[in-house]
């Protein structure tokens, strides 16, 4: 019984030892992480949302377009840096970080697809005060379609640049992806979990092998702004990944996209894997949908290739 006894306290010991270890870890990784500051903000630049804080950046004068970057934990209005400036010579541009992205507040819920719909309506009506054209990046377009349908006084134009799939949207969370969330929540190990899956070499494989047609382009200041991005909140970052990875954030758009009369353009890049196919399931739902494909280029062309991503735009804005 008394070794029984000593080997309990002595691995209780070792657990607590190693449980302080990993947490002075976490905290050192979030702090160097952030410790460049590139993804400046000031009190100016803030929407007070009931969910939260929502940072956003406004340059220009004319037709307001909004810009809703990719849903992930890397993402923020950074996505369109090389872009702003080009489409606020002819119009009001607005970039956000949505919540949990970036520099706006990470609060530590299940974040839902309709939960960023409220956000998106309730950001037009309360900040741009206007109808406006939407250009959405990814999986940010699924509920920003949904914002759409849901409100048609507020929402114009549709521009969605490399949608997800139909099919992907339908999957609802299992009990192995709800497994997945819970471990991913867990204090302390989850959050080292989390520090593990988005470090640097972890960011420049996606940059290299999923973001760019040409994996050379990619620069020390995207993968760094990146890195930040996912890092800013402390341990606060892993609640949007714990509910990404769960299916939590998919709901299935296809009644909303076929009932919808805004004008919709599908915008797809010739080295995004089965995007004619994703493109051609939006048609299929819509048929009054256009599409249109920009060469050269992969999941954020707005970084890779600018120029030709703002020609494109204007087409179709």
């Amino acid at each position: 019984m008394k070794k029984n006894k000593h080997k309990l306290l002595t691995a209780g010991i070792l657990l607590s030892l190693a449980t302080g270890i990993i947490y002075v870890i976490n905290r050192i990784v979030f702090a160097t992480a952030t410790l460049k500051n590139l993804l400046k903000s000031s009190a100016d630049n803030y929407y007070e949302w009931r969910f939260g804080k929502i940072y956003y950046r406004k340059k220009g004068h004319g037709t307001p377009v909004l810009l809703i970057h990719d849903l992930n934990v890397y993402s923020s209005a950074y996505e369109w840096n090389k872009v702003i400036d080009e489409l606020a010579k002819t119009r009001t541009v607005y970039a956000v970080d949505l919540l949990g992205c970036g520099r706006s507040e990470k609060p530590r819920i299940t974040y839902t697809n309709y939960l960023y719909v409220q956000l998106i309506t309730d950001f037009i009506k309360n900040v741009i005060g206007e109808k406006t054209d939407v250009v959405a990046n990814g999986y940010s377009g699924s509920f920003s379609v949904l914002a759409g349908y849901s409100d048609t006084d507020y929402i114009n134009k549709l521009i969605l640049i490399n949608p997800p799939s139909l099919a992907s949207l339908n999957r609802i969370p299992s009990k192995r992806s709800k497994l997945h969330k819970f471990i991913l929540e867990l204090p302390v190990f989850g959050t080292l979990i989390y520090n593990i899956r988005t470090c640097q070499s972890n960011i420049q494989l996606l940059f290299t092998e999923k973001y760019l047609y040409n994996p050379f382009s990619v620069t020390p200041e995207m993968i760094d702004t990146y890195y930040e991005a996912s890092h800013r909140s402390f341990s606060s970052s892993k609640f949007l990944l714990s509910s990404l990875v769960s299916g939590y954030t998919n709901n299935s758009i296809n009644h909303a996209l076929s009932e919808m009369n805004q004008s919709i353009t599908v915008l797809s890049c010739e080295g995004e894997k089965e995007s004619e196919k994703i493109a051609e399931s939006y048609i299929t739902c819509n048929p009054a949908i256009e599409t249109s494909t920009l060469k050269n280029a992969k999941h954020l062309p707005q970084l890779e290739t600018p120029e030709k991503f703002v020609e494109l735009l204007n087409i179709y804005l």
